[in-house]
């Protein structure tokens, strides 16, 4: 499949290998050393990822006003913004995007994602497990259980019995239309590899886990004692309920983890990053959940850091709001949207960078789906999943690819189209995980863990 290079970035990625620049995992100066030599072989070595970072922009930004820009386009197609120069020569991204526009030459661009899911519930399940909402496209008014897995449910199954006490984490809410979302979760591989919910707190910008606040009646040693007096029962993985052992023995763990603990607490970081990352003022007007957004990427990096294998960010719930502009869309973008996210996100990619952990670390950011081409007769632009545009960084990527194209509308992918699907196996793959390997379902039948295939170009 063809994808966009730029010469420039070739020339680079030479200098950074000759100068011992490209870190490869980069956890230690030896292997900074060996990543480096290796890496000037002709066949680039990519290892498996040890992290995913997967920030989820629930209501559907708009690709038309941000990343696959339509400048040729009527007035009603390509709006009002303008466009600013990248990193990448030849890419330019919406002029309300500066930081993001510094680190392009780090980051991916995917301009044809597509599925048909048109709410926001079907759409979320799609893009969430990789997998359609079995029955007609609709918005869920009643609760209804999971059945395919999220992506970090799979991976922390896939990495069950080794030595990770929170494999997948989610922040900093449960998002929901009128019901929480059925793909946050586990689904069919049980509450054992559900998420480990971390909840934020907008008036201060910090961070709970209600399973962590142990009574304070509950010293250790009465905790140890619950413990043993479960171990007389027998093995706890071999009772009949073995999601719920599993269950049991992580929060025992977790209670105990002063590690886990330490990664939630803000404070320890300086508060130049912290403003980095987005940090508004609790007396700004309107601040609410605005002061989390950047706050929620700088914890992901504390999760990475502390080996948590997954990490879900879920962006962003102010006063009933997301991205969903039905109506005002410039203006919601321009003042509410997009400055948080361009500021975060770049920030992450950078931070990661910095400390050694880009390479093995893939964050992947994107929406349930995209804008209608066309804007309505609110100034805003409609659900649109038949052609959108999802990021990666980082994890091996080829920074500054440009993967796919949109027609000149934005309405249809004009050449290779991607499914959440491929997205779920390109994540899998990237953790070294075969995306043809099966899980069962409670009847027994099996499913591959992912029905689409890896973009392997993009990590060429």
């Amino acid at each position: 499949m063809p994808i966009a290079r730029h010469s420039v970035l070739a020339r680079r990625r030479l200098l950074e290998l000759t100068a011992g620049g490209f870190l490869g995992l980069n956890l230690g100066g030896l292997w900074r050393a060996q990543s480096a030599a290796e890496d000037v072989s002709p066949a680039r070595i990519i290892r498996p990822i040890r992290s995913c970072v997967l920030v989820f922009y629930y209501g559907g930004p708009s690709h038309l006003d941000t990343y696959d820009q339509k400048p040729e386009a009527p007035i009603e197609v390509r709006g009002s913004f303008q466009s600013i120069q990248s990193s990448v020569p030849g890419l330019r991204i919406c002029e309300h995007l500066p930081h993001m526009a510094r680190v392009m030459n780090r980051v991916a661009v995917i301009r044809s994602v597509t599925h048909q899911a048109r709410l926001h519930d079907s759409a979320s399940i799609h893009a969430l497990t990789g997998r359609p909402l079995e029955g007609p496209d609709r918005e869920l008014f009643a609760p209804q259980p999971q059945f395919y897995p999220s992506f970090g449910s799979t991976v922390a199954w896939m990495k069950r019995g080794k030595a990770n006490d929170v494999p997948f984490a989610s922040l900093p809410f449960t998002f929901r239309n009128v019901h929480d979302v059925p793909c946050q979760g586990a689904g069919l591989l049980g509450a054992a590899f559900d998420p480990f919910r971390i909840e934020g707190n907008a008036a201060n910008a910090s961070y709970q886990v209600p399973a962590l606040q142990r009574e304070a009646d509950l010293p250790t040693g009465r905790l140890n004692a619950r413990r043993e007096l479960l171990g007389q029962f027998g093995n706890p993985l071999a009772i009949v309920d073995q999601t719920g052992a599993l269950a049991r023995e992580k929060a025992y763990r977790l209670l105990e983890s002063n590690a886990l603990r330490g990664a939630l607490d803000l404070s320890l970081e300086s508060s130049s990053t912290r403003e980095r990352y987005g940090m508004i003022p609790s007396d700004v007007p309107g601040a609410g959940r605005q002061r989390l957004r950047g706050q929620n990427l700088l914890l992901a990096r504390r999760l990475v850091e502390a080996g948590v294998p997954f990490v879900n960010v879920y962006d962003f719930k102010q006063q009933g709001q997301n991205w969903d502009a039905h109506a005002d869309g410039e203006k919601q973008h321009r003042e509410q949207l997009l400055p948080g996210a361009d500021r975060g996100l770049a920030a992450l990619i950078e931070d990661l960078e910095e400390r050694g952990l880009l390479d093995s670390t893939l964050i992947v950011a994107m929406g349930e789906f995209g804008r209608t081409p066309q804007i309505n007769g609110n100034a805003g632009r409609d659900h649109w999943p038949d052609c959108y545009t999802a990021l990666m960084a980082g994890g091996g990527i080829t920074g500054g690819a440009i993967y796919g194209a949109s027609d000149r509308m934005g309405a249809y992918p004009a050449r290779d189209p991607v499914t959440p699907a491929d997205i779920a196996a390109t994540i899998f793959s990237r953790f070294g995980i075969d995306p043809a390997l099966e899980m069962h379902d409670p009847t027994g039948r099996p499913h591959r863990i992912a029905a689409g295939e890896p973009i392997t170009a993009l990590f060429s």
